[in-house]
Parts: C-alpha cells; structure tokens; sequence
C-alpha cells in the first residue's frame, strides 16, 4: 500500500509538472456596409503565427486552447479594410471578447469593444458553449442575471426552458419532475441540502452577487451522477474579473403586504438572541418553558435591506476575489387553511396569517493560482448563514376550527399560534485542478470537497388554545403538547471528489474532427445525525390556568405555576435517527465527431448504498428500527449531435438513470406544519428508475439570438409520490404508488434581437421565451404480498391512473429588454411566468375494502396556476455609480390549493374547496451600486 501511494504522488506531481492552461478569444464580426449585418467568413488571425479561423454565418467566432498572454488579432475580408486590434489579452479559464465590425474604411480602435470575461460569464461565450456542447444543455451567466434583476439561484433557473417553482413546496421543477429527480452541483461537486424535507439545497440562499452562470443539462452523461431524472443543475461559483474589482451595493424596499403591518410586524422570541443575522440560544431549550417568553415581539424597522461587498485583486499568478452579502427581508401574508378527510372538512382558519422575517449572510472566497504556464488550481470556500423566523396564527378571528378539540359543542373556537426559528450555517470547501498534457492532447479536471450543514430549529413554540366571546381562555386538553418548546437538529458532514481524464486523438482545430475517450471516478460520502425533542406542558386539572388574552401567554407560563403544580412539564424521549449515503462510480465515454456531426457514447457504473438506523416515536416497536438499501448498475447514455449548416444543431440523446430515495423519504420521523399536517417518512420506499429520451432542433440566427425546439419523452418506473396516509390524522408520507409514469413534452424557446441600433441614440429591443407542453400520466397500483395476498390499493374515486405529482400541463417564461447604447447605458426588463395547475399531493382511499375505495377517499390537492410579472430599471450615471429599481411579483396573485369535495350523505356533485391561500405581496426597491 506504502509502495501504491507512494507511486501515485510521483504520478500526480509529474503530471502537474507537465500541464498547461489555456483560455480563449471570440466575438462577433458585422458588416459596417450592410447597417451591422453579421460578417460571414471573414479572416480571424492571431498575428505572427498561423492560429486562424474564419467567423461563421451569424459572424461568431473563437479561438480556443491559446496560452495565457497578449495577442495581436488581425481581422480581414476581400474588399474591406484590415484591422489590427493589438494587446489583447488572453487569461487561463477565461474568454476574451472581441467584437467589432469591418468596412471599406478603416475602422477606429476605439470602435473595438474588448471585455475579458469568465468563461461562463458572458451569453455569447454560453451560447457558443451550448452550440458546441455534446450534451442539451441551457445555461444563464451573470450578465443575463444582472439584466433580468434575478437575486437568487431559484428565480434563475425558472428562466430556462421547461423549468418552474411550486409556491406550496419550495421545489424546483424541470419538466415537470421535482426535487427527488434533480441533482444539484456546484463547480460539478454536489452540494448538501439543508432541509430534512429536501433532497437538493434551498437555492435561494445563493444570492447572484456569488454565482457566475447556472447551467441545466435536461439530458444525463455519463460523468455525471446517474441519481436524476430531469437533468442536474450546476452553479458555477464567481471569479475575479479582470486585474481587479471593488464595488459596493446597497439596496432598500418593502414588501406591499408587510408595509401593512410595519407597526405590528410579529416576531418571535428567539429574535432577542439574534445578532447581526447570527442566531445564539441562550437558554437551552429544555430550560426554556419558564425562563423565556412564550408571546411574540415586534419587529424593529421592517424594511427590506441588502449590503453586498467585492472585493478582488490579481497579484502575480494569484487571484483572489471575495464576496460578501448581508440581507433582511420581511414578508407578511395572511388567507384560508382547510383539512378535509373522507371528503369531510375537519380543520380551518379563515385567517391564516404568517409574518416572515429572513436574515441571510453570505461570504464566498475564491482563490485561483497559476503555479506555472502548465497548471492552475482552484481554492473556493462558500459560507451562508441563514436566519428565518416565522410567526403563524389561525383563528384570532374566532373562526379557528381543529378537529380535535372542536367537539365539545360550548361554542368554543380554536387559536393556534407556532413560532418558529430555522438557522442554516452551510460551509462548502472546494479544491479544483485543471490541466493539459502533451500540448492540448490530455486535459485532466480533478477536485475534493468537504461540506458541513447545522440546519437546526432550536427552539420552536406553538401554543393551542380554546376561545370563546364571553368565557375564560382554555388551553387545548387534547394532549400534553399542545402548550410546548421544540428542538430539532441536523449535522451534514459531507465528502466528495472526481477524477476524469480525456485524451484527444485528434486537435479539432486541424482537422475539423473531434476524437477522444473521457474516464474518471466520482465519490460521495454523506452522514447525517438527527434529533427532535419535545417539551410541553399542562394543567394539572382542567381549567387551572386560563390566560387573560391569547396575546399574554406569558402570564401564566411563569415559575410561580410551575413550583405551585398548576402546571406540570413533560417530554418526549427524542426523536433521533443517524443515516449515511455511500456513492462510489467509474465511467467512461467515447467521442467521434467532426464538424458536420458529433456522437458521444458512455457509460457509467455507480454503486448507492444508503442506510438508516432510527428512534422515533409514533412508530411501531414490533418492527425494524432500520433500513438499508443497496443499488448498484451500469447508466448507458448516447448523445448524438448533426449540424446541417454551421447555424443548427440536431441533437439525439437517450439515458437510463436512477432515482434514489431521500433519508427524509426513508426515516419514519413525523415533521408536523404550521398548520397541523403531518409529513412521515416510510422505510418501504424503494428507488425508482428512468428511460430518457430527447429530440432537439436549434438554430442560432446570429451571436446573441436562439430559437430552439424540443420533444422529449421519460417512463419512470416505480414512480416516487408523496400521498396522504389512512387514518384519521392528517399525515402525508411516501409511496411508489404506481408501476409507471410517462411523460411527453415539447419544448420552444427563442432569444431575439428585435432592434439592435448602433447609434448613441438608439435603442435595443430583445425579447426572448419559452413554453412547455407536457403530457403525463401513472398509473395506481394495487399492491399484492407474495402469496398473492391483497394489501392495499392506491386507487380511489374510479381513478386508475392520474397525473405526475408538481407537473404542469403547461409552462411559460417571457421577458423583454429594453436599453440604450449610450456612454451611461439604461437597461429595462419585464419579466413574466405562467405555470398552470399541478398536483401538489395525491389522494388515496381511506378504506382498503375494494367497494369502499370509491366512497370513501380523499381527492388530490391541486395547487392553482398563477402569473407573476417583475420590472427591472437600471441607468448608469457615470463609470462609477448605478441605480437601480426592481419591482418583484407586482401582480401579486393569489396562490391557492384547493381539492375536490363530494359529501358522502345525499346525491351532491362534486365541488372544489380551497385547501390554502394567500398572496406574497410585491416587493418594491431602490438601489445604488459603486464601483471603485
């Protein structure tokens, strides 16, 4: 073993010795005698050496793999002028665009617009990528992001094609499949989650001030992970731009529903222990029932508010960019909570009103060293910490209705009220190497990582109560924790690493083919421990204590009561468990194309072990107190690419890939809501497997401009829904609940440049879309044991089959941009998103007697489609100020669940009930930016 290590150090430093980095130049040419036209074949050549290229029919061109350094480009066209642009620089990792135009005069170098740029920065260099990429794959760099005045990597990946957000889960949708059938990257290093109710990380904690693209591959490739379904999401992660940066930003605004509320803005207790966005408890929990308050605060200043830092600098081979953001954000929003069970309303609160309070703190770190003119590594550290406190109440109006207390019939009425503090700390680290050999014939990308998530809710509290408009407040009698403190904890330690090497056989550049065989390793190793306790309290005999307005609980959760009997405390012993995820793969690929056709084969094989040992309440002691699950099996995956003409693409791609279940899946743990829902793991789950297939037709009309179409197809077998259980509490969990799923859809997306006028004067029109049509379907099994035996069905209400939970029918995403070409630009965006009705959770039959399932049931909950438009104004004052104004959700619609409700007794029809609603309320803000 001694002699193995020994030999692959040798190995991996003579290979460091003998790399090299490149970077790349491109741009387009126009036609100064055709009013800008793009300049098809005209002559692109780095003086002094025979590195050339001719620019294609949109005039797009690009030299790649040239050595860090300056060069002088000579551009030339039969009948026009020559022009020599000189010191242009080329840097390692980066694209250098050049973009001018070419007449029969000369032209001016001042007319010569020359930006250095992250590979991934700019939307040419992304769409030159996208064109020549093997894989359909979409990406948005951080100067579309600025332009449509997206904040966070959630709102950004919604401006890709057949991509959407469900406002009742939080997920992300790509073709209509959520989060479990995602997976999610950053530098091509997976990212821990930090929700036990998610797969994927929040990606709305990643403000866009960090990221420098995102890209979705809507297609699997061997060298990626093979647990997805609808495609991976990787966010590229920021660098220094230039020799150095350093700019300031500062934004304020208001939320219009939270502007309502700014002298009664409620916040919970815990905020007293909240500094600068940085949660520190200082009564333990377990303590807190008499020593802290039970009754919430008021918010000091509820207004919106963001400060943003850069700061970067290039000193010799070391570059070194850091980034720093400090956010309060305050949202209010109040509506309608309904629970129906056998088709029969148990639970609600027609005020339903929540106050929101989030404070997000985010620094980034990225270092990148040039040891040499042969290798470079990568160093980025990402640290975020998050504070949400969130006060809830239901039935303050009088009108609050929960089953479990409201059958006593004294005319008492139900008031809940749950305050809740999550704090997310997340700190990625991240070592990157990237390296040619032999002159461009090896490229080897290498890179480790290691994650550690606290994603705790240290100390939750929720109080029910019993109101009445002339009789004492009652506290709920049903159990001893409906007056209690809560803690949960959860402690992600995360390594991770990939290896792939591609040889070249052929250097595309002289021959126009492109030939090579990519391989490589990827390893995951993920632990989590879990815990969960409760603390309650109650009267020691009915109506010992009454508090004098549900608005002074503290009043009578004192030591006094405590010491005297008049309440007595109780606990649960903790609800724990501990889980680990081992993923280990190897894959390989080849590749044979040339500049008419491209044909990548891979395969890859990967091997998930994932187990689980768990404690929990509420869970039958009879049975296993642990689960493991072992998948391993060989992903195929083709990816075929024909190109009629240099400005099209035909694209051919077909996987099968897999889908893992979650720990939160898996672990029997019950997480219960605000509102009383309950959310439950179930150990039976097993994974689900995909065949994938695309069909994609793109045109590129010039540099800037796509027009796309797409048709693509997934059968799922085993598909993962979540579904209400049977019985008589509320309780959602996990189920494969049908043999198959299919899915159909098509896909148009175009980006145009209506006007594009060269003059100060003029302006630039752009608008660019996308709309999405899926067919789904699964069906609802029965489930047989061995023996033939009938267990339990999944159909109900005469449906064998329904649709795919989160997929819409229908999706579209718009924007339109306006901006001047003037020395101080102005830039508007009207963005605009449309998904229609999704299923939020199925249904299920409450009885398992065949001739009841029809009878007795719950319908699915359908959550409603919605528009949401958003304004961006942005004008610069001069090279060192800019102002900017967003307007976000300024429809500000109402989001709604609802389900459909047949009453068991009497011959009536069935209607639709609302389920939950509310709206979020636009956000309206002005900001300034300097840059020094």
């Amino acid at each position: 073993m001694k002699k193995f290590l020994l030999l692959s150090f040798l190995l991996i430093t003579g290979i460091m010795q003998a790399q090299e980095t490149t970077g790349s130049i491109a741009g387009k040419l126009s036609d100064r005698e055709m009013s800008g036209e793009p300049l098809p074949f005209a002559n692109v050549l780095i003086k002094g050496s025979t590195k050339g290229i001719t620019s294609d029919y949109d005039g797009l061109y690009i030299l790649d793999k040239l050595q860090p350094g300056t060069y002088t480009l000579v551009f030339s066209f039969v009948g026009y002028e020559t022009l020599e642009v000189p010191n242009v620089v080329v840097e390692a990792g980066k694209v250098t665009e050049v973009n001018t135009d070419l007449g029969s005069s000369a032209a001016a170098l001042d007319e010569v617009v020359i930006t250095t740029v992250s590979r991934r920065d700019s939307q040419v260099a992304l769409l030159i990528e996208q064109k020549n990429s093997v894989n359909i794959k979409e990406s948005i760099g951080a100067q579309e992001l600025a332009k449509l005045g997206v904040s966070d990597a959630a709102t950004a990946t919604t401006k890709i094609s057949g991509v959407t957000s469900s406002e009742a889960s939080g997920d992300i949708f790509v073709r209509g499949l959520g989060d479990r059938y995602l997976y999610t990257t950053m530098n091509g290093l997976p990212i821990p989650s930090d929700d036990v109710e998610r797969k994927n990380i929040d990606l709305g904690l990643f403000p866009t001030r960090v990221i420098q693209n995102i890209s979705i591959s809507k297609n699997y490739s061997a060298e990626n992970s093979a647990d997805q379904a609808s495609g991976s999401i990787d966010i590229t992660s920021r660098e220094l731009k230039g020799n150095s940066e350093l700019d300031l930003g500062v934004r304020f605004g208001a939320n219009t529903n939270a502007v309502g509320e700014f002298s009664n803005f409620k916040v919970s207790p815990n905020q007293e222990d909240v500094y600068f966005g940085f949660y520190d408890q200082a009564i333990p929990t377990r303590f807190s029932l008499n020593n802290q308050g039970w009754d919430p605060g008021t918010a000091v200043f509820p207004v919106n508010r963001r400060y943003a830092l850069t700061a970067g600098k290039e000193f010799g081979d070391l570059r070194v960019l850091l980034t720093a953001t400090n956010s309060v954000d305050f949202e209010y929003n109040t509506g309608t909570f309904a629970n129906y069970r056998n088709n029969d309303f148990e639970d609600g609160f027609t005020d339903a009103t929540n106050y929101k309070k989030t404070d997000n703190n985010t620094a980034l770190l990225d270092l990148g060293y040039q040891i040499n003119d042969n290798n470079r590594i990568k160093a980025t550290s990402l640290f975020i910490n998050k504070v949400t406190d969130e006060v809830f109440e239901g039935g303050r109006n009088g009108e609050g209705i929960v089953f479990e207390e409201s059958d006593r019939g004294d005319g008492f009425n139900q008031f809940v009220r749950d305050q809740n503090t999550k704090q997310t700390r997340l700190w990625v680290n991240q070592l990157h190497g990237f390296h040619d050999m032999w002159k461009g014939k090896n490229e080897i990308e290498w890179a480790a990582g290691y994650n550690m998530v606290d994603a705790d809710e240290p100390n939750r509290i929720r109080n029910e109560v019993n109101i009445h408009p002339t009789e004492p407040i009652l506290l709920g009698e049903t159990n001893a924790y409906q007056q209690r403190k809560s803690v949960q904890q959860i402690d992600d330690i995360e390594f991770n690493a990939f290896f792939q090497d591609q040889y070249n056989f052929i250097e595309e550049d002289e021959t126009q083919k492109k030939v090579f065989v990519k391989f490589g390793g990827n390893y995951r190793n993920k632990q989590r421990d879990f815990f969960s306790r409760f603390f309650g309290t109650e009267e020691r005999d009915f109506n010992t204590v009454n508090p004098s307005s549900i608005d002074n609980f503290d009043g009578i959760f004192t030591t006094d009561n405590f010491n005297n009997r008049s309440l007595v405390f109780n606990t649960l012993n903790p609800d724990i468990y501990e889980a680990s995820l081992e993923s280990a793969a190897g894959f390989a690929s080849f590749n044979y194309g040339n500049a008419k056709w491209n044909l990548n084969l891979g395969a890859r094989f990967q091997k998930d072990e994932i187990d689980v040992i768990f404690d929990v309440n509420n869970y039958p002691q009879n049975l296993p107190n642990f689960v493991y699950k072992s998948y391993d099996n060989i992903y195929p995956s083709i990816n075929f690419r024909f190109s009629p003409n240099e400005d099209s693409n035909i694209r051919l791609a077909a996987s099968r890939t897999i889908t893992l279940p979650e720990f939160k899946e898996i672990a029997p743990f019950e997480y219960v809501s605000q509102t009383g829902l309950v959310t439950r793991g179930n150990p039976d789950l097993e994974a689900s497997t995909n065949t994938n297939l695309d069909l994609k037709y793109e045109i590129f009309p010039s540099s800037g401009e796509l027009i796309s179409l797409t048709g693509f197809y997934k059968r799922i077998t085993d598909p993962i829904n979540k579904a209400r259980e049977r019985g008589s509490a509320p309780v959602f969990s996990y189920f494969n609940a049908g043999e198959e799923a299919n899915i159909y859809g098509l896909e148009l997306e175009a980006r145009m440049d209506v006007i594009e006028n060269e003059n100060e004067a003029g302006l630039d029109l752009a608008v660019s879309g996308n709309i999405t049509r899926m067919w789904h379907s699964q069906d609802l099994k029965d489930v047989y044991d061995q023996e033939g035996r009938f267990i339990r069905t999944f159909r109900y209400n005469g449906k064998d089959e329904i649709g795919l939970q989160g997929a819409s029918d229908w999706i579209f995403n718009a924007s339109l941009n306006v901006s001047t070409e003037t020395e101080n630009p102005f830039t508007a965006t009207l963005v605009g998103a449309y998904a229609s009705d999704k299923i939020f959770a199925l249904g299920n039959p409450e009885s398992q007697r065949l001739d009841q399932i029809d009878i007795q049931y719950n319908d699915e909950i359908i959550e409603k489609g919605f528009v949401t438009l958003d304004l961006i104004m942005t004008k610069e004052l001069n090279e060192h100020w800019e102002f900017q104004f967003r307007g976000q959700n300024l429809l500000n619609p109402e989001i709604e669940r609802f389900q459909a409700i047949r009453p068991i007794s009497g011959n009536v029809d069935e209607s639709n009930q609302t389920v939950r609603s509310y709206d979020r309320g636009a956000v309206l803000s002005l900001g300034v930016n300097y840059s020094f």
